[in-house]
């Protein structure tokens, strides 16, 4: 199933814009953008803004711009919130992304891997993977089951019933 939903965060959402790109989502994200620069990119890439600026939502920005207005401080009450809107991502595009850089992630050679990451890892574990983009090297260790865990309690929170994604006016 191909993702459907671009996403841009805003500079107030930088973790979530990091547990959502852990989920799978496809997010933009820039600690210092300037909201023409953020509105502008992200008309151009087809993505819905993530924002709790909701002075942000009311400037005439045209009807192709998506908004969706974050309503909670905290991050799992906000990726709840987004799973609520956007529906949950297939399973399967979970930790394939970098969270930094965004990019889905490559599968790197283990043999590659053994330069460049802690030769205990190296030994016990299996499968690498690697962004194109910041060249930053993953694999699943036991922090993947702790962030497992902890995304089926968020998710497991989250209520029944959709909040509307709110359109520029």
């Amino acid at each position: 199933m191909e993702r459907t939903h671009r996403l841009a965060a805003d500079a107030m959402l930088g973790k979530l814009a990091k547990w959502l790109r852990v989920l799978g989502f496809d997010v933009t994200y820039e600690r210092w953008i300037e909201d023409q620069v953020l509105v502008r990119r992200a008309k151009n890439e087809g993505r819905d803004i993530l924002t709790r600026d909701r002075r942000l939502v009311q400037r005439r920005w045209g009807n192709s711009i998506r908004f969706i207005v974050i309503e909670d401080d905290h991050w799992p009450n906000q990726l709840r919130q987004v799973i609520r809107e956007l529906g949950q991502p297939p399973r399967k595009d979970v930790l394939s992304r970098c969270i930094r850089c965004n990019e889905p992630l490559n599968s790197f050679r283990r043999i590659e891997a053994a330069a460049q990451v802690p030769p205990y890892v190296h030994r016990t574990q299996k499968k690498f993977f690697q962004c194109p983009s910041c060249r930053r090297i993953y694999w699943r260790g036991t922090h993947q089951k702790r962030i497992l865990s902890r995304l089926k309690t968020i998710l497991a929170q989250n209520r029944l019933g959709k909040q509307t994604a709110r359109r520029s006016p």
